[in-house]
């Protein structure tokens, strides 16, 4: 599966996040968006990414933009890792059941393993796609990076 290309509209879709909010890509229009995928929760990478993202939420709303940490998992899971790993302000989105359907619309669904491949997507404030890289899988997402090609945007 290829990733979604910079300069195609960013798929909308409604999740539910930890806190049980319905979570709609439309309702960020006019802000940046970081959709930022990891593969399960529960494991140290992953946990490493999410807090950084929530580390770093003062620098998201300066930069106008919402950060949101994506994954297969069921709801209830994310809501006890969430928890677990102090995630307060990051919506964690459940792409649970149509199992990974939004994360197969971005092209970042590893079929083999089950969950969607480690990727840090941007959105502009008009839903459209202005970066996109694609990690190893025990790589972790360099935050620094993410919010250099924010700040330029």
């Amino acid at each position: 599966m290829k990733p979604i290309a910079v300069g195609e509209h960013a798929p909308d879709f409604a999740l539910m996040d930890q806190h049980e909010n319905n979570i709609r890509l439309s309702d960020y229009k006019g802000r940046k968006v970081l959709l930022s995928w990891h593969p399960l929760a529960w494991t140290p990478v992953c946990t490493d990414q999410m807090r950084a993202l929530e580390n770093n939420w003062q620098a998201f709303q300066k930069l106008n933009t919402i950060p949101l940490g994506f994954s297969v998992d069921p709801q209830p899971s994310k809501k006890a890792w969430a928890t677990a790993i102090v995630v307060n302000n990051v919506s964690l989105p459940s792409d649970f059941w149509p199992h990974g359907k939004v994360t197969q619309a971005y092209g970042l669904f590893n079929e083999s393993q089950g969950a969607s491949e480690r990727a840090n997507v941007i959105v502009d404030e008009n839903g459209i796609i202005k970066w996109v890289k694609v990690y190893y899988t025990q790589e972790l997402p360099d935050i620094n990076e993410v919010l250099q090609v924010l700040s330029t945007m």
